[in-house]
């Protein structure tokens, strides 16, 4: 099994060796999964994804696509919380100029100041919602392409399985699908044949 890293075209029999022990390992993993994925994952399937394993290009494929998801999630979760801070920091000028207002404000004018304050109030908690709403559907916006761009990467490089879709049970058997590999990749850098 020494021979499995780099395996070229041109030795079949370590091809084959390589191919059956990707298969055999992918099939002690399946066991790991809800029965209901391990029904959909025929021999066939994962026979396929062992072919597909063989060079290691399909991981470092999946480890890009990784640090590519982990890189937009920390952007957006930063994105996030600039806007709240944003958003606390108007909260308290609003706040220190209302209480600035109060101090100076003659007796009279009292009930109509603090019902404007109000007005101003209710004005920022509106907007505040609205912008925090308006960053959480980009937020679902950008992860769904991302999502897109994952699938369509792993179907070009010929990952059985992959292809786009947003169909909730198929992207469920395609995350399981990264899982197995991820899991066999890591099982391999373990024992030293990556």
């Amino acid at each position: 099994m020494d021979g499995y890293p780099g395996v070229t075209g041109g030795d079949s029999t370590q091809q084959q060796e390589r191919h059956y022990y990707l298969l055999s390992e992918l099939q002690t993993l399946v066991k790991g999964l809800p029965s209901s994925f391990q029904q959909r994952l025929s021999y066939n399937t994962l026979s396929d994804l062992a072919l597909a394993l063989i060079d290691g290009t399909v991981y470092e494929i999946v480890q890009g696509l990784l640090d590519i998801q982990h890189l937009t999630e920390k952007n957006l979760y930063n994105q996030r919380q600039k806007l709240h801070c944003e958003h606390q920091a108007l909260k308290q000028d609003l706040a220190r100029k209302h209480k600035d207002a109060l101090q100076s404000c003659k007796s009279h004018n009292l009930v109509l100041l603090k019902a404007n304050q109000q007005a101003e109030l209710e004005a920022l908690d509106v907007r505040v919602r609205e912008e925090q709403k308006m960053m959480d559907k980009k937020i679902v916006a950008e992860m769904d392409q991302k999502v897109i761009d994952q699938q369509n990467t792993l179907e070009k490089a010929g990952v059985p399985g992959f292809y786009v879709t947003t169909n909730p049970q198929e992207l469920t058997m395609q995350m399981n699908l990264l899982e197995l590999m991820l899991k066999l990749q890591q099982k391999e850098s373990q024992s030293g044949l990556l």
